[in-house]
Parts: structure tokens; sequence; C-alpha cells
């Protein structure tokens, strides 16, 4: 396994501007586990409900994808934590900052929408800024949320089994921070239906002024962003039979890297963190903060004192919002487990 790993590795290597995605421990999001296949150079990143294909020179996501049905949105929803992140799987000059948001007037959209998690962990995941884009503040709180997030969750709601959600941005219209993260000109959700057969898309320009207009089939998608989805729908009618894939059992999660948020000192999440060190089953930690130094020092102060491990320190600021000044507070201890 090592060997072909390697052997994909140095393909991808020699291959000229070509994108190379392995997804490894997370191929059960895609349709058919087939990856979608672009041009455009990126990293792939597994989380626990959703995947990320990742530009490090924009900055946000090429797509994000997600495998979704009615019993995951008709179960107990999670509170909304509302607690963003730098992603620490991302080298620093590969990765979004939270200052780079700061006075850009654009929001941390969404391309997995915390609307769409199931329980708490996939919820603070879904907060990574690596799942964020420049978007448009009146887009992402009106037509966004309202005419694209919410028919595809009802659909999901209806339809009789699992359903393939694709979002992501294209365009580049500039970029905002130091980082400069690229302000995408478009965005898009294409939303597939493997039972019976049928995808469409939602095309919406990243403007406060923009209206919604009909859901544009999956050709014209593929025409505008470059990138081939790999869905079995016939050009000129849907008369193809789905691409039936063999269920396998359920995975264990593999959000490699998981947040836990400090608002302020919390022995038992402390202890929890160390305990997992104890056992072993983690890695690496690495402490993200702004403001508060302190907690975040005795936080690694502790971690260090008390097991052989090595905790890193971030400092960076997050944008300008109704919450900063919570937000400048927080520390995140960002956990690598096993």
């Amino acid at each position: 396994m090592k060997f072909l790993r390697n052997l994909l590795v140095f393909i991808a290597l020699i291959t000229p501007l070509r994108a190379f995605a392995l997804f490894e421990d997370c191929k059960e999001f895609f349709p058919g586990l087939q990856i979608p296949s672009t041009q455009q150079v990126g990293k792939d990143l597994c989380f626990d409900s959703f995947a990320i294909y990742y530009s490090p020179q924009d900055k946000k996501p090429i797509y994000v994808v997600e495998k979704l049905n009615r019993e995951q949105l008709l179960a107990r929803r999670p509170r909304r934590s509302n607690q963003f992140y730098e992603e620490a799987r991302l080298p620093f000059s590969e990765r979004a900052l939270l200052a780079d948001y700061r006075g850009s007037g654009y929001d941390r959209g969404h391309n997995a929408p915390a609307g769409d998690m199931s329980n708490e962990r996939s919820m603070a995941q879904s907060f990574s800024l690596a799942n964020m884009m420049p978007q448009a503040r009146q887009n992402n709180q009106g037509i966004w949320a309202k005419n694209v997030e919410e028919p595809t969750r009802a659909y999901v709601k209806r339809a009789a089994g699992d359903i393939y959600i694709f979002t992501g941005s294209t365009g580049n219209i500039g970029s905002i921070g130091r980082g400069r993260v690229t302000i995408p000109s478009h965005l898009y959700k294409l939303v597939y239906d493997p039972k019976k057969n049928i995808a469409w898309a939602y095309w919406v320009e990243n403007t406060n002024e923009t209206r919604m207009s009909p859901p544009i089939s999956y050709q014209e998608l593929m025409q505008k962003t470059g990138i081939d989805f790999h869905l079995p729908i016939n050009p000129v009618a849907s008369e193809k039979k789905p691409l039936v894939v063999d269920p396998k059992p359920a995975k264990a999660l593999v959000g490699g890297w998981y947040p836990v948020f400090f608002d302020d000192y919390s022995p038992s999440k402390l202890d929890e963190i160390i305990s997992l060190i104890k056992a072993g089953q983690v890695t690496s930690i690495q402490i993200q903060y702004d403001r508060n130094t302190a907690l975040a020092k005795m936080i690694a102060s502790q971690i260090e004192a008390q097991t052989s491990m090595t905790a890193i320190l971030i400092q960076s600021s997050p944008p300008d919002s109704a919450t900063v000044s919570y937000e400048r507070n927080r520390v995140v201890a960002i956990v690598r487990s096993k």
C-alpha cells in the first residue's frame, strides 16, 4: 500500500498541470468512488462528514463534497458553534488565516454548510477556514442560505437514498488579507441523485446584488468550472441506469485534526486531551490564539508538563464581527489524532 501511494505521488509530480487527488480515507463521499478530474492543482483533506479539494494558491476550496440522506438531516441537530479556526494540516504559507478576513467586507462562507452537520464534531470541523470562501455578506446570509442551501436540504429530506453534493467557487475578482485569499466571481452547488440519475447545479454570482436564476445543467457546470465530476449523466437524456456501488460498513471517524475550544480555562477539556496523549492516541497539538496569550501558554505548559508532547503555539487574529472580542479571547487546541 505504501509503495502504491508513493507511485501515485511520483506520477502526480511528473504530470504537469494535472490535479491528482487521492482521498484515500474518504472516497465513500464520492459517487461511485470516482474522484473528479480537474487541471487545478490542490490538496485533498478528509473530514468526518465531508471532503475538500483545497487550493493552496487561492487558499479556499476548489470543491467540497458531501453525501447526505434523509435520516441524517431529520436527526437531532447539534448547536451551531460559530467557532472558526485555521486548518492545521496545511503549511502556514498555504492556509487562509483568521486575520485575512478582517475588515475585508466578505463573510467566511461555508462550502459544506454547518446546517448539514449531524454531530458536534462534524459541526466543529465545518468551521475550518479550509472550508471557507470569501463570500459577499448579503449573498451568504440571503440568497445563498435561502435559495440554495435550504432547497438542497429540502430535496435531500424528500429523497429515497443518498444524495451527493459538490459545492465550490470559481473566477477571481481580487483577494483579501495579507495571505491574498482569492475572492471568487461565482459560486456553485451541484446536486446529484443516483437513484433517479439526475443532477442540476445552482450558479450564483458572488455579489450582494445578485438575483437568483434557474439551475443550470450538469454539462453546463462542467464547462464553466473545467471540472469533470464523473457523474453517469447522459447529456441527451437520463436514460442511463444509475451507477450502483455495493454498500460498505461505516468507517471510523477520519478527520485527523479536530478543534477543542477554550473560551476560559477548562480542567475537564484539558484532562481529556492529556488522557488521549497518554493513551497514545494523539500525534501532535497546535494551540491557536489571538489576545489570550496567558491561557494559551497555560494550556501548552500543562500539556508539556504532564506528557512528552510539545504544543506548538500559533498567534492569529480573527476578522471584525459582532462577536470579535469573544473570538479574540478564544484559544483553540487543534488535536491531531492517530
